[in-house]
């Protein structure tokens, strides 16, 4: 009898429990849920035709995925096919970047007109560099100019070197990873919405808490994803150029379509020349400033080599 009256008032007090958390329970069993599926095959995103809180119903709650907390959970979060927007060949986003490779009289008169042209273009430089050594002075610079402007910046670049050794082109398609992404922020705002519903209705400090918690991650993952739209976009409209320029073709970053040249081979045997003998020089300094510190240990040396000979 103790026994069963033990029981009864067990279920009495666990019974009272789930009416008063009627919010955490609804979590608890949400996560506990989407924790089997995760064990019992691939999650794909779930939607909740109905959601009970407070004894109403919520059309349309999106759970997330396993892995981290509720919100924690939605960073792998993937629209439906039916979200995800059309896209036309005249809207797609591509990012486009530029190499070129010059020999030019001056480098850094160069280096000069082309900073001053990209300004003119409503452009900017990102990074500037400039070296002169004894054999051929070089200098890279890297720019970005509006992409309707990108064949007006290309020819005044050429201009500004006496010949173009390398020119390479390249575009990268990201319309598609921007839609995902547009489509992927939809969902977030929606699955906001919804947690923004359930703390009106929220009544517990705990509920209040917890859901606060979620709305606040689930507004660090939107942030997220408009940086990472607002980055391709800013790519796309903004063609990146990387310029090489030298004196010299042969310091220039390129594969030339004949590698041998007897012009090129005997360059490069002087410049090979020209470095032994500065390496043999440098060690003969080398060699003198220490004198003080080994020639008197040779003379010791030689010194007693010489007795012991006696």
């Amino acid at each position: 009898m103790k026994s069963g009256r033990g029981n009864l008032l067990l279920m009495k007090t666990i019974i009272e429990w789930l009416k008063k958390n009627k919010l955490t329970v609804v979590l608890i069993l949400a996560v506990g849920y989407l924790l089997l599926q995760q064990n019992s095959g691939p999650i794909t995103p779930l939607s909740l035709n109905q959601q009970r809180f407070g004894g109403e119903m919520m059309e349309g709650a999106v759970l997330p995925k396993a892995g981290g907390g509720i919100t924690g959970m939605m960073s792998s979060i993937l629209p439906s096919d039916s979200e995800t927007p059309p896209t036309s060949g005249q809207d797609r986003l591509v990012i486009r970047e530029t190499t070129l490779s010059m020999v030019v009289k001056d480098v850094a008169e160069s280096l000069k007109t082309i900073r001053q042209k990209t300004e003119s273009l409503d452009g900017y430089m990102v990074n500037s560099h400039l070296s002169k050594p004894e054999e051929s002075a070089s200098g890279t610079i890297t720019v970005r100019v509006p992409e309707e402007k990108l064949i007006e910046a290309l020819e005044a670049f050429r201009r500004a070197g006496l010949r173009v050794v390398d020119e390479n082109v390249s575009g990268r398609d990201v319309t598609d990873q921007y839609v995902d992404l547009e489509a992927r922020l939809a969902t977030l705002n929606k699955t906001k919405t919804k947690f923004e519903e359930i703390l009106d209705r929220a009544t517990q400090v705990q509920d209040l808490l917890t859901v606060q918690r979620e709305l606040v991650n689930l507004q660090q993952q939107i942030d997220s994803v408009k940086g990472q739209q607002q980055y391709l976009s800013q790519s796309a409209k903004l063609s990146k150029i990387t310029v090489y320029l030298s004196t010299d073709e042969f310091s220039l970053p390129y594969s030339p379509a004949d590698p041998w040249r007897p012009n090129v081979v005997f360059k490069l045997a002087v410049r090979s020349l020209v470095s032994a003998l500065r390496g043999i020089g440098t060690a003969a300094i080398w060699i003198g400033v220490y004198s003080p510190i080994w020639a008197p240990i040779l003379a010791v040396i030689w010194i007693v080599k010489k007795r012991s000979a006696n």
